[in-house]
Formats: C-alpha cells, structure tokens, sequence
C-alpha cells in the first residue's frame, strides 16, 4: 500500500518504521529537515521536506496515487486540513487524523467528522487510548501489559514469570488439566528479544513474558495463579497533569473512592486540573523532587504513573517511588530503547503511546473482517480478533497448539455470544468472532483466515 506520513516526529517515526518493515512504500513528510532525513535514513523511505497541508508539496509526495494519508503533525487544525486537501484535491480514499483537543470529539459534535463535514475517515485520539490503557493496566496491576477483546469479555494479559512461579517447566498444554476451572490459555511467550506462538510442548521459564488469553471474570484468579496479587487499590499517585492525567484522574474519580493525588510542574496546568477535579488533591511542583513525591504520599501509594512529556523523568519518578516504598509503578516511556531500562530501574510497567496508534492503524490496514487488533512487543507479534467467513481455510478445524501453522496460536472463540477458550476439541465455525496469536511474520497468513476465498465464488 502506497502511504503519506505528515509528520516526522516520534509518533510519525514510529509508524512509519512499523508499515515499512511491513514492506509498504511509504513517503514521510515535515517542515524540518532534520527529522525528514534521520526518519528516511534509519528506515530507507523516501523524505519530503515541506508543510503538509500545501498541496504543491502533497502532490510532490505522491498524493495523486497514495491509497492512505496519516496526519500526525502536532498541531491538530493542520492535520485535518491535510485530510480535506486529500480527499478534495487527491481523491486519497482512506485518510487518518490525529486529533489531540477534546472539544473537537465531544459526542455533541459527532457530525464533524464526516463526508458533509470533515472527511476523515479515522480520527486518532491519542489522550483518549493512552489514559483507557493506563486504566486497564490499573485494572490488572499484576500485568505487564493489558488489553481486551470480545467487548471486554477477554482479556490478553501479559504476566512476567518469577522463580517462584507454579507454572514453571510445565508444558502448556497441561496448564488447563491443572486448572480446569480457569477459562485461560497461554497464547504468546516472550523470551530475551523474541516473542513466539507456543507449541504444545512448550514451557515456561524464569524472566519469560507470558501472553494468556483469560475469561474477564477470571482475570483476578489467573493474576493470582502467577504470583500477581490484586490487592485492593486505595491510593494512587499521578505525576503530570496534561491531558492524560486529566483523564486518568477523572476516570479514577468516577470508578472508585480511593485517595488521588496529582503532581504538575505547571503552575498553569496545575490550576486547571483544580478547576476540573473533584476529589483529587493536585501538588504544584516537581516529580523528580523526593519532597513532592513524599507530600504526595509516593511512599505509601499503591500505584505511581509518571506521564509527563519527559520519558527519562518517567522512569526516574517511577524510580524513585518505588525505593521509597510504593508497591506498583508505571511509566509512560515513548522510546523503545529507554523502555529496556524499565526492569533494571524497578519499574514494573511501561507503556508506549505509539504502540497504541500503530495497533489502530494497522486495524484498519488488514485485510479481512478484522474487528480489533493489538500489537505486541513493538510489531514482534500481534492479536487480532476477526470474524472466520464461510470460505475461510479454518472452518471445521481444532484450534488445539499444534492444530494451527506455527507462528500461530488460537486464543478464544465468541460464538451465539458465549466465549469459547481455545483447544483441540474446538472447531472452527463459520462466523465465528475468533482471537488469535500470531507473529510478525504470519501477518499474510491470518489475514486470510478472515477474507473469502477465491475458491468461493
């Protein structure tokens, strides 16, 4: 697919080194050279220099036949503008837009995104998906990562393995025998750089990341099962009050009635949060100063989420948090290269904001009834949640560990609205809403179990 990237900086970095390792011809665009240059240098794309929303230099970058555009300049009113010179002048079909300010997707003004209005075809909030993972995350506090499927009936949960572990050298497709009233399957193992699909003969070792597939309502047992508790949450710590911790604060005002407490260097910004929050006690001041996290209670929290705009200072206030006695601690870290420093710094979670606008992207790359799409691990692998068509190759077969192609595992069916974990006496049905596992390298593959076949017609 021929695609237009607006906008070199992280974000645009990020998505353009995941499509080009995908083999997409991909051309970035920004005013800053600099950036359009390391960006083509590092992942050998074509570069323009230029403002984005000037249609000479859309039109220099390929617009005329571009199949998807993506504006992720910082400044939303330019990249709906790139979005409307595409689709007016260039005939783009598919154009995507991120938009940061709120106002803009009040449900109130649903109507402006839309062929009579805006025609952006999908509008990227980053805030909106960034503060939703950071509460999943607050949800399952023993998981690495989290994320749902099935309308939030499943749950991929991402679960480091300890010494202690009970899991330990088990094969795992055993794991079920000896937990038969847990509706939970192991579908990814994450070992040094590398994640795969299991097989059945495969077991868990020390320091390995195990992605499990889990019933909602088993979430707490599974975490358990692992060595996670899930005490009960009465203190949290916010460090930056932006849009996110905003979000974040209010959600958590609305779920619970835990003690909140929001940290913002911004005398601005920290009046603003006042004006907005309601139980929230907001400190004015610095995250990185022992003092401020001391006043904010850091020490006796149960979880501290540093998500300024700083990543080193995220993983410092994490850091520091947790040598003064919290028990849980996530950062917001945009730089993979900085996110490996996570486990040596005691931090227990990070999360990457790109890798949450890639997985949307990407949803809406793939091929076939794809209804939902998370990526893991920087693109190592992915989960997606598709629909299994009449024709599709899958229909009547077990969905047991060595029952798919390697590369590939079954996680859970939904089908007549119950969910079905995975396993050798599961066959595939026509519509069925099947999630599965899969790496890098059988993106081609899955995509296909959910497209008609040629064969059909």
């Amino acid at each position: 697919m021929r695609v237009l990237i607006c906008g070199a900086g992280r974000v645009g970095h990020g998505i353009a080194r995941r499509l080009a390792r995908e083999k997409h011809d991909i051309t970035i665009i920004d005013e800053n050279p600099a950036l359009v240059d390391q960006v083509s240098t590092d992942l050998d794309v074509r570069g323009v220099t230029g403002h984005a929303a000037h249609p000479d230099v859309l039109k220099r970058a390929g617009a005329d036949d571009c199949e998807m555009i993506i504006a992720v300049t910082h400044f939303d009113e330019i990249n709906m503008v790139i979005c409307q010179i595409a689709h007016t002048l260039f005939s783009v079909s598919y154009k995507i837009a991120r938009v940061r300010d709120q106002s803009y997707i009040d449900p109130a003004w649903k109507n402006i995104f839309s062929r009579e209005g805006l025609p952006i075809d999908m509008v990227i909030s980053p805030e909106v998906e960034v503060g939703e993972a950071i509460l999943q995350r607050f949800r399952t506090p023993g998981a690495v990562m989290s994320a749902t499927f099935g309308k939030g009936r499943v749950k991929l949960l991402g679960l480091e393995i300890d010494a202690q572990s009970p899991l330990l050298d088990t094969p795992v497709d055993q794991i079920r025998g000896l937990f038969p009233d847990l509706s939970a399957r192991i579908v990814g193992i994450g070992r040094g750089d590398a994640v795969r699909a299991p097989r059945s003969t495969d077991v868990l070792k020390p320091e390995d990341r195990a992605y499990i597939a889990v019933l909602d309502s088993h979430a707490d047992r599974l975490t358990s099962i692992f060595n996670r508790d899930n005490e009960r949450m009465d203190h949290v710590v916010i460090v930056g009050g932006g849009n996110v911790g905003l979000y974040v604060a209010k959600a958590l005002e609305r779920e619970s009635n835990m003690r909140i407490r929001l940290v913002e260097s911004s005398v601005e910004r920290a009046d603003a949060a006042v004006a907005e929050l309601k139980r929230t006690i907001v400190i004015q001041g610095d995250g990185l100063s022992p003092d401020i996290l001391a006043e904010a209670g850091a020490p006796k929290a149960d979880f501290v989420i540093a998500i300024t705009n700083d990543d080193k200072a995220n993983l410092l206030i994490c850091n520091l948090a947790k040598r003064a006695g919290a028990k849980r601690a996530l950062a917001l870290v945009n730089a993979s290269e900085l996110a490996g420093l996570a486990r040596d710094m005691r931090v227990d979670a990070v999360l990457d904001p790109r890798a949450l606008t890639v997985s949307q992207i990407l949803l809406r790359m793939r091929r076939g009834r794809i209804l939902g799409l998370q990526s893991i691990e920087d693109g190592l692998a992915e989960v997606a949640e598709g629909v299994t068509l009449e024709s599709s190759s899958l229909i009547g077969k077990p969905l047991g560990y060595d029952d798919l192609p390697d590369g590939v595992t079954a996680a859970a069916v939904i089908r007549n609205d119950e969910v079905i974990i995975a396993g050798p006496d599961v066959l595939a049905q026509a519509e069925d809403r099947l999630i599965v596992f899969y790496e890098e390298n059988m993106v081609r593959k899955v995509e296909k179990y959910f497209r008609v076949s040629p064969d059909f017609f």
